[in-house]
Formats: structure tokens, sequence, C-alpha cells
């Protein structure tokens, strides 16, 4: 699976580590060894550099905090699954219950949903590799 570009997909990640070292005050996040231990179930918030289009010109851009329940660590971070809605747009290629691949780096807050909502909403097998 690739990065997503907002040139290509509409949107991107945004570091939320970056965003907490230009404004540390203002800009909290999660300590380094939090956002390095998420598990599956837990959610991270993360930031989305959105981009939308109507009829080919862009109408809005901007940055979007939504919510990701990890399903897996991968090689380089996790894999989760959007539980936000991010909205529609013609050059959007994201949407609810869609696979994101992040890093920690973009960890910008951490919920733990109760594991009855993520079974309820994604299926008995959520927690498959737990058992």
């Amino acid at each position: 699976m690739r990065t997503p570009i907002v040139e290509h997909d509409g949107w991107q990640l945004v570091s939320a580590e970056e965003r907490h070292r230009e404004n540390p005050q203002s800009f909290e996040i999660p300590t380094e060894a939090q956002r390095g231990s998420l598990k599956a179930g837990d959610a991270a918030k993360l930031l989305f550099y959105i981009e939308t289009k109507s009829k080919g010109n862009v109408i809005d851009r901007g940055i979007d905090r939504m919510w990701v329940i990890v399903k897996a660590r991968s090689e380089n971070g996790y894999e989760g699954i959007l539980d936000s809605d991010p909205g529609e747009a013609e050059n959007l290629r994201l949407r609810n219950g869609d696979t994101v691949l992040f890093r920690p780096e973009h960890i910008a807050a951490i919920e733990i949903p109760p594991r009855d909502y993520v079974i309820k909403k994604y299926g008995e097998d959520f927690f498959a590799e737990d058992q």
C-alpha cells in the first residue's frame, strides 16, 4: 500500500510531532512511549490534510482531526481503520472504514473505545490477532 498524497488522493497525513515542535504550549501530544505502544482496538486521533475539489477546482483545504481504530502493528507503525466521516468530494479517496497506515509521529491523541463498540462496528474478528 503506497503512502497517500494530496495531489493523487485528496488527502495525506500530517506529523503531529512536527506540529507539537512548532507549538509545544498549545499543541500537546501523547508521549513517544504512549504513541509507540498502541494495540488492537486503541483509537488514535490523526491529522489529515484534505483538499476538496468540485468540477476540477479546489474549493477547500485544511486539517481535519479524525479517529482511526488500530487493527495491527505494521512494519513502520500501525494499520488502522478510519472511524470518522471525512465527507465527500470528487477527488477525495478516503471513506469511513478505509484502512489507514500511520506511524507514531502522526498521533495527536489516544483513546481506548469500549471493546463492545469496536466489535459491534467492525466484527468479532477485529481482535483475531489478540487470541
